[in-house]
């Protein structure tokens, strides 16, 4: 049976269709609601103390709006990822570009994240994996591997490509 989103096959599909917008969405909802914007913001750091009671109001208004960032980033990888497979359903080299298009931002968002996060923490634990939670991890080692897997899609493996990799016939 032939696929119904041929850019975005198998386990591509299952990834960036369902996953990565769910555990994009989830930290929105953790951010506002539980554990709370509380939690989330003492979480960031890797750290053993007590998770403070109340944050100042301009710290809370920021964890508000990076819930507010993940839960964007969720919605867009989910609508437009859906958008072009009902769409473009006759035109696989459209498809496959809407969808490379996404993966390319996704991607460059990818770099930026993983070396903002890095970068932001404390140089006594930045290199000691073991010491990252697992926000850390989400932030880091998940990133890593969407990006990895991206990298992938666009390389054409274990993909029909119809554009990005496509082998180009010359006339």
């Amino acid at each position: 049976m032939a696929s119904s989103f041929p850019a975005l096959d198998g386990f591509y599909q299952l990834l960036f269709l369902y996953l990565e917008p769910i555990s994009t969405m989830l930290p929105a909802l953790m951010s506002w609601f539980a554990p709370g914007p509380e939690w989330f913001h003492f979480q960031l750091i890797p750290s053993n103390g007590p998770v403070p009671t109340s944050l100042e109001p301009r710290t809370l208004m920021m964890v508000y709006q990076l819930g507010n960032c993940y839960l964007l980033l969720g919605l867009v990888s989910s609508l437009v990822f859906r958008a072009a497979r009902d769409s473009l359903r006759q035109d696989l080299v459209a498809q496959e570009r809407v969808v490379g298009a996404l993966l390319t931002a996704l991607a460059l968002a990818d770099v930026t994240h993983i070396a903002a996060t890095f970068i932001g923490l404390p140089a006594d634990i930045r290199y000691n994996v073991l010491a990252w939670n697992p926000m850390t991890h989400g932030n880091i080692t998940v990133v890593v591997v969407l990006l990895t897997v991206r990298i992938a899609w666009f390389l054409g493996i274990n993909r029909t490509s119809y554009y990005y990799s496509a082998h180009q016939k010359t006339s």
